[in-house]
C-alpha cells in the first residue's frame, strides 16, 4: 500500500538528521541504474545514522502499474535495502502539489497562462526564426487576470528568474552554474489541476524532510529548475550529487546487451544479492583500492565525496569474480536455499525435485562445489550428479573421455570397486591407487573416466568423494551404464 508525505512548512525538525529517499517510476522492473542509486543513497542515511524513504513517482497514470510497484519493491527487499515507513505515492499527493501551485499564485511567484497550443506553436516558431531556443516567452506573466478569456483552463507557470545565476552546489559535479536568461516560465500545475514532475518532486521532497538528493546526472539541470521552486517558497534546498551514469564496457550508455537488466534478472542469473550489492558499490564509489568488502564495511566508509565523478563502466566478468567469492564463503545452509528459491523461480522442476528430495547430501557436498561456481546456476548444474536420473546425460567434454581403452579400464575399476568391504574414501583412493600402479597409470588416468561415468562432466569434486556421497548401489550402477552389466 502506498502512502502520502505529511505536510510540513520546513525540514519538520529533522535538519539535524539525514533522510535520503529513493524515487523511481513504476514502469517496469527496479533496473540496475536505479538499483545503484538506491544503494548509496541507502549507504549514506545508514552513515549518517539517518534515514532512506520510498517514494512511487507514479504520476504518469498509463505507463504505472501495481505489478510494477510490486517488482521495485521486491527488487529493493531482495538487495537488502529497507526504507523508513512504507512507500509514499506521488499521485495520492496530487492535492498537495496544487495547493503549493496556487500558494505560488498568491505569493505572486508564479501566475496563470492560458496560451493554446496553437499560440505555443506560434511562439516557438518565432523563437526558432530569431535564433532562440524554442520557449515560452512569458506572454501572461504580468498580464491582469481580467484579460483572461472566458472558458479557458489555465496552466500554472512559475515565474523564473529573468537574470543571475541558478547555482547547484553538487558533491560530485561541485559548483555548477545556470544562466538563469536560458530558462523559462516552466508549467508547475496543468490545466486539468495535475502537477508537473519538476514541481511535485519538490513538493514532496520538502513534506518528506529530505535533506541529501542522490540520484543521475542527468537530472543535474533538473536540479535549476527545482531550486527555482524552492527559492520561491523560501524552503531550504537540499544537498545534492549527481552521479554519473553506468556505462556499458564499450563506453556507450548502458543498455539491455550490457545488462541493462531488472535486478530479478540478477538473482535468476545465480547471482547473490551481497556480491551485487558489493559489486554497484563499486560502480561509481570507491574506498582506496578495496574490491571486496562487506556491506557494513561500505556503510561505514561510504561518503559523498568517494563518489567518482567520472562514468563507470559495468563488467560482467568481475561481477562474475566478486559473486564467486560470495558464494565461496556463503554458507551452505544459505546457499542451498537460495539454490531452491532460484531453481524454482527460472522453472527447473528437476533440480527442485532434485535439491529438495537430496538435501542432507546436497549440504555435504556445497563446501566442494562451492570453489568451483561463480553462480548460483553453476552451483546447481554442478549438484545434479547428486541427484541424476540414471542413464546419465553424458556432455560433449565428458563423452570425450569414455574411448573404448577407458571403457575397458572401467571394467577393472568396477571389479575392484566390487570387492571393497568399506566404502569410504580412504579405502577407494587406496584401491585405485593400487589398480593405477598395477596398470603402469598415473591416478589421474583413471579418475578423469571415472568422473566422466558418474557424473556426466569433466568437472566435480573429488571423484572419490562424489562415490561416498551418492553410495555404492548408484555409482555401481552408473558404472554399469558405461561399460555394461558390472
Amino acid at each position: 500500500m502506498l502512502h502520502t508525505a505529511s505536510k510540513s512548512s520546513k525540514h519538520s525538525g529533522l535538519m539535524s538528521q539525514v533522510v535520503t529517499r529513493f524515487a523511481p517510476s513504476p514502469t517496469g522492473y527496479l533496473h540496475i541504474g536505479g538499483a545503484r542509486t538506491a544503494l548509496f543513497s541507502w549507504a549514506y542515511a545508514r552513515n549518517k545514522g539517518g534515514k532512506m524513504l520510498l517514494r512511487i513517482e507514479d504520476t504518469d497514470r498509463e505507463r504505472s502499474t501495481e505489478a510494477a510497484v510490486i517488482a521495485l519493491v521486491d527488487g529493493l527487499k531482495w538487495l537488502g535495502l529497507d526504507w523508513e515507513g512504507e512507500p509514499i505515492s506521488q499521485f495520492g499527493r496530487a492535492a498537495r502539489h496544487a495547493e503549493v501551485a496556487h500558494e505560488l499564485v498568491k505569493m505572486g511567484h508564479a501566475y496563470y497562462c492560458y496560451c493554446s497550443p496553437a499560440e505555443l506553436d506560434q511562439m516557438r516558431e518565432e523563437a526558432r526564426a530569431a535564433g532562440k531556443p524554442p520557449r515560452y516567452n512569458g506572454y501572461w506573466r504580468d498580464r491582469d487576470q481580467s484579460e483572461a478569456p472566458a472558458g479557458i483552463a489555465p496552466v500554472i507557470r512559475i515565474k523564473a528568474p529573468l537574470t543571475g545565476d541558478i547555482v547547484v552546489d553538487d558533491h560530485v559535479q561541485g559548483k555548477v552554474v545556470f544562466k538563469a536568461e536560458n530558462l523559462d516560465d516552466f508549467i508547475i500545475l496543468r490545466s486539468d489541476g495535475t502537477p508537473t514532475y519538476m514541481h511535485a518532486v519538490v513538493v514532496d521532497d520538502h513534506d518528506m524532510g529530505v535533506t541529501h538528493i542522490i540520484r543521475g546526472d542527468d537530472h543535474l539541470t533538473n536540479a535549476a529548475r527545482q531550486i527555482v521552486i524552492y527559492n520561491a517558497m523560501g524552503w531550504t534546498v537540499p544537498e545534492m550529487a549527481h552521479i554519473p551514469l553506468i556505462h556499458g564496457p564499450d563506453g556507450a550508455k548502458l543498455s539491455k546487451r550490457h545488462g541493462a537488466l531488472g535486478v530479478e534478472a540478477y538473482r535468476q542469473m545465480g547471482y547473490l544479492p551481497e556480491a551485487l550489492r558489493n559489486y554497484l558499490a563499486r560502480l561509481g564509489w570507491s574506498h582506496g583500492d578495496d574490491e571486496i568488502f562487506s556491506t557494513d564495511q561500505m556503510i561505514e566508509w561510504f561518503s559523498l565525496e568517494g563518489l567518482n565523478k567520472g562514468a563507470a563502466r559495468f563488467d560482467f566478468v568481475k561481477l562474475e569474480n566478486i559473486n564467486g567469492h560470495y558464494i565461496r564463503e556463503a554458507d551452505p545452509a544459505y546457499l542451498y536455499d537460495v539454490m531452491l528459491a532460484t531453481a524454482a523461480e527460472v522453472g527447473r522442476q528437476v533440480d527442485v525435485d532434485g535439491l529438495g528430495a537430496n538435501k542432507d547430501t546436497v549440504l555435504t557436498a556445497l563446501p566442494e562445489l562451492q570453489p568451483r561456481a561463480k553462480t548460483v546456476l553453476e552451483l546447481i548444474d554442478l549438484a545434479q550428479f547428486i541427484y541424476a536420473t540414471r542413464p546419465l546425460a553424458i556432455d560433449a567434454a565428458a563423452s570425450a573421455l569414455l574411448t573404448p581403452d577407458t571403457r575397458a579400464v572401467l571394467k577393472d575399476m568396477a571389479e575392484t570397486l566390487r570387492g571393497l568391504n568399506d566404502w569410504s574414501v580412504p579405502e577407494i583412493d587406496a584401491a585405485m591407487r593400487a589398480l593405477a600402479e598395477a596398470k603402469g597409470l598415473k591416478l589421474g588416468k583413471l579418475a578423469q573416466p571415472l568422473r566422466a561415468a558418474l557424473t556426466g562432466r569433466t568437472v566435480s569434486p573429488g571423484i572419490f568423494e562424489v562415490m561416498v556421497l551418492i553410495g555404492r548401489d548408484e555409482s555401481m550402477a552408473r558404472l554399469g551404464d558405461q561399460i555394461g552389466a558390472v
